[in-house]
């Protein structure tokens, strides 16, 4: 009997397995191909790519991804994931196959990121003065003060010019219709955009021929908009501009010293700025140079253990009293991660309504909110 049953069983799996292996594959969710269209067409801004995937073998590109993994090594482009227990540096993931995104496309994904940052901003001025938002009952007040990135210090400052979030890093996706959607905002101490230009520069140097053959919107000059953003956001003239790393381990040191460099800005760490009298100097060798502008990419809680982490040892102690007395501006303005919170996320398209009157150009993608049954 239980040679019977063991016989049918067998039969039966293998009876199983040859349906198996004549069955289709089970089709993949839809998802949008950005170079060809359905019918097997490249795309009419992907031609040129197009072209020369046709002309290539998986050797070749096999051997430029190899080259631009060695340029990235050579110029020591590399993150740090503290997650991982070994903690160890990291080459940034490259692909030698471009994106390609339309001019027109563009345009839209700048109108909207630009709409997005505009009410961020009011949100933020909003909370920390009448907080008209949480009155109206559009964004709960619960939301904001549960946020472990609201400071209670930032209530009532004026500032010279009512901007939080100078640089801000939105994360986007594309559904399977092809439409960009809003995936997650930054604003506390965004990073990346380094990685972004050493893949442009090395996408033009390794693929000459399709950047002569397409027309390209060049990149090269963000180092010069970033420095004239930060410069913008102080009335004074020829503003001293720096730029605060907690230093060499940080996971993004690379673009701290990176965009330094390319900004002609100094690098400096906590101890080499010092306040007095609710202003805030550069110890050089030539003596003390009063900074404007401090592009910080310290988080809220280690820049002045004076004001947050007591026990910090990479902010400057005083740095909340020259703040707050309109003598420096931090870049960006602390508190301002309680606009990328995720629990507030949800509501940035009412945000938009509210502060501009307008529709939200980029949609977020599609959210639940656990606390709504």
């Amino acid at each position: 009997m239980n040679k019977k049953s063991s016989q049918s069983q067998s039969q039966s799996q293998n009876k199983s397995a040859d349906s198996n292996s004549t069955d289709t594959p089970p089709s993949r969710a839809p998802s949008f191909d950005e170079l060809q269209t359905n019918k097997g067409q490249y795309r009419p801004v992907a031609k040129a790519v197009g072209h020369w995937l046709d002309n290539i073998n998986m050797d070749a590109l096999n051997y430029l991804n190899e080259q631009a993994e060695n340029i990235f090594y050579r110029k020591g482009v590399t993150f740090t994931v503290y997650s991982d227990a070994k903690n160890i540096e990291r080459m940034i993931p490259f692909d030698i196959i471009p994106r390609i995104i339309a001019a027109s496309e563009w345009k839209q994904i700048e109108a909207g990121c630009k709409q997005r940052i505009t009410a961020l901003n009011a949100f933020l001025h909003d909370i920390y003065h009448d907080q008209a938002i949480m009155k109206a009952d559009i964004v709960p007040a619960s939301y904001v003060y549960a946020s472990g990135c609201y400071e209670p210090w930032m209530m009532g400052i004026e500032l010279d010019k009512p901007i939080y979030s100078h640089i801000s890093g939105i994360d986007l996706i594309r559904d399977e219709t092809g439409k960009f959607c809003v995936l997650e905002d930054n604003l506390r101490t965004p990073s990346g955009v380094s990685y972004m230009l050493e893949s442009r520069n090395i996408s033009e140097t390794l693929l000459a021929d399709i950047f002569t053959e397409t027309p390209i919107m060049g990149i090269s000059d963000y180092p010069n908009r970033l420095k004239a953003c930060l410069a913008s956001s102080t009335s004074k003239y020829d503003p001293q501009v720096v730029i605060l790393t907690p230093g060499r381990f940080n996971s993004a040191y690379y673009e701290h010293a990176f965009l330094a460099h390319e900004m002609n800005v100094p690098l400096v760490h906590g101890y080499d700025l010092v306040v007095e009298d609710s202003k805030v100097y550069m110890q050089g060798i030539r003596g003390k140079v009063q900074v404007d502008v401090i592009y910080r990419r310290i988080d809220d809680p280690y820049i002045d253990p004076l004001a947050f982490k007591s026990d910090s040892i990479l902010g400057v102690s005083g740095l909340m009293s020259a703040y707050r007395a309109g003598n420096v501006v931090i870049v960006n303005a602390p508190g301002t991660g309680v606009a990328d919170d995720k629990s507030l996320y949800p509501f940035v398209p009412d945000m938009i309504k509210f502060y501009l009157n307008e529709e939200p150009i980029l949609p977020n993608i599609e959210t639940y909110q656990c606390r709504k049954p």
